[in-house]
């Protein structure tokens, strides 16, 4: 599996241009998987509801199986942040993982940048940064794409898989 993560500032867009490339990739063969980091805690599940009465009970893992998916929830100690490694870890074998938000990871990744929101661009400081997607003119050598260079952006990370692909064979 092939981590790339897709990182900016929160209000960046990162989101939008997921939803504009994963069609793309998909269309072009790539199974794909989306892990999105989040600050805020999470819960999918409703107070009364059998599987919240089942986590209530001390179940670290809730799986609710339905009839086109599944959600899994599992308890994780008090205060952790596990390593994207570990969720990469948990899900099962695909072409591409998206890591949307996780900046600090020295994972490979694009910079989603709009400058309106007043931070320096990613790429200055994080070697990491392959390409940047931003609507503004840039001072860089990285290949740069505009929100609506989908397609371009879709033809890149295709030669990032097969790059990868051809490393691991």
């Amino acid at each position: 599996m092939y981590v790339l993560g897709v990182a900016g500032y929160s209000g960046s867009g990162k989101t939008t241009l997921l939803e504009k490339i994963i069609p793309l990739l998909l269309a072009a063969g790539v199974d794909v998987a989306v892990i999105k980091h989040t600050h805020h805690d999470v819960d999918w599940d409703q107070p009364g509801k059998d599987s919240w009465r089942h986590r209530q009970a001390g179940a670290r893992q809730v799986l609710l199986a339905g009839a086109q998916r599944r959600l899994l929830v599992e308890i994780l100690p008090q205060g952790n942040d596990a390593p994207l490694a570990a969720h990469v870890a948990a899900l099962r074998p695909c072409d591409l993982v998206l890591a949307e938000g996780f900046k600090h990871e020295a994972i490979p990744k694009l910079e989603v940048y709009d400058p309106a929101l007043g931070h320096a661009p990613l790429y200055l400081d994080d070697a990491q940064v392959l390409a940047v997607v931003s609507d503004a003119p840039l001072a860089t050598a990285l290949p740069a794409f505009t929100r609506n260079d989908a397609a371009g952006l879709v033809r890149f990370i295709l030669a990032l898989l097969e790059q990868h692909q051809d490393a691991h064979r």
